[in-house]
């Protein structure tokens, strides 16, 4: 399919300046958006109005990219193709791994889709963002007066009010770097993606893989504790920005208790994550994966075949990348450095466990 002109942009403040340098020539990027006024109180969206602006003459899309991410020599041609085929749609190439948009690109994965439409309840991922010049335009004029300084929230708002959020691609091939914050989120502590995924195994599955639009309700991790995102949760009076633990979510999904309790988490996988993080976590990631694996199984059935000429080999690839996530993602933020390769592969061991028993739960 003809590829339509991407125009691109890198936000940077002066401190990142040579970093920002670096990744544009690398990427062979357009060129560099500078905050505006880097001694002012910190905001993304002061540089991000910047790099939306940049839009190249001719351009039918346009990318803006963060300084401090890596990503394939292949990258714009991605985009590219990934625009031609979803002409229309904001398109979102990174997804942090312990998000609620994280959690149902997990699933998503799991389910055996590459693509898969983000919570309206949440941020948008901005590390990675195609718009059409349109959208970027109509963004641009959204945002220029708001006191907002997060653009990752404001994009959100600016999609729910035009009724569609943003589609996220599944297979990351770009990756945060670093663990620093410009924006006051260092707190949130290693900050990676959820699917990382090689460009070889990502192009044909964003060419052609499928979409899901609804998975359902969305279990997720945040500090060390299992929650479940419950579908509509968005009307709430908060705008669903609460946090609902799975006990008591249970309800509203339609599964029990006894149900969830029935298949039994094994001991040895579970001592030798808890050696490390505690009884508590190994029991939370155990029930998180269960949850998951079901609810993956239930989306997988209402996606039809797979399509010609979508590896089943990278997809498989895709769902035990998005798996051997679960575990760190799960960490409270100051715990996630303990995660080395051995803790890593025992959380990961017990994170498949429970997927595989979840999926004939309910």
């Amino acid at each position: 399919m003809p590829q339509p002109h991407v125009s691109s942009a890198v936000m940077t403040h002066p401190v990142r300046l040579a970093q920002a340098r670096d990744l544009a020539a690398r990427l062979r990027l357009d060129g560099l958006a500078l905050d505006p006024d880097p001694q002012g109180p910190p905001s993304a969206l002061r540089t991000a109005l910047v790099a939306w602006a940049a839009v190249a003459p001719g351009a039918g899309h346009h990318l803006v990219v963060q300084d401090d991410v890596d990503a394939p020599a292949e990258l714009l041609e991605i985009v590219g193709r990934s625009a031609a085929r979803f002409p229309d749609e904001a398109l979102v190439f990174y997804t942090n791994w312990h998000a609620r948009n994280g959690a149902t690109a997990r699933l998503a994965a799991l389910a055996g889709a590459s693509w898969v439409r983000a919570v309206p309840d949440e941020f948008t991922p901005s590390l990675a963002l195609c718009l059409p010049v349109e959208s970027a335009a109509a963004f641009r004029a959204y945002a220029r007066d708001s006191a907002e300084r997060h653009d990752d929230e404001l994009l959100s708002a600016f999609f729910r009010g035009r009724g569609r959020m943003s589609l996220l691609a599944v297979p990351n091939v770009v990756e945060h770097i670093g663990t620093t914050s410009i924006n006051d989120h260092a707190a949130q502590g290693i900050r990676l993606a959820v699917c990382p995924t090689s460009a070889a195994d990502a192009a044909p599955l964003l060419d052609r893989g499928r979409v899901l639009e609804e998975p359902g309700w969305i279990p997720y991790m945040r500090y060390g504790e299992g929650y479940v995102r419950l579908v509509g949760q968005e009307n709430g009076a908060d705008g669903g920005r609460g946090h609902h633990r799975w006990r008591d979510a249970l309800p509203a999904t339609g599964l029990t208790d006894e149900a969830v309790r029935a298949p039994r988490m094994p001991k040895d996988l579970a001592t030798e994550v808890a050696r490390t993080f505690g009884d508590a976590f190994a029991e939370e990631l155990w029930i998180h994966c269960l949850l998951l694996g079901r609810q993956a199984a239930r989306a997988a059935r209402s996606l039809g075949p797979l399509p010609d000429g979508v590896p089943p080999d990278a997809l498989e690839r895709l769902r035990h990348s998005a798996v051997a996530t679960a575990g760190p993602a799960g960490l409270p933020p100051e715990r996630r450095p303990e995660a080395g390769p051995d803790e890593a592969r025992a959380m990961t061991a017990l994170a498949w466990a429970g997927v595989r028993a979840g999926e004939s739960v309910g």
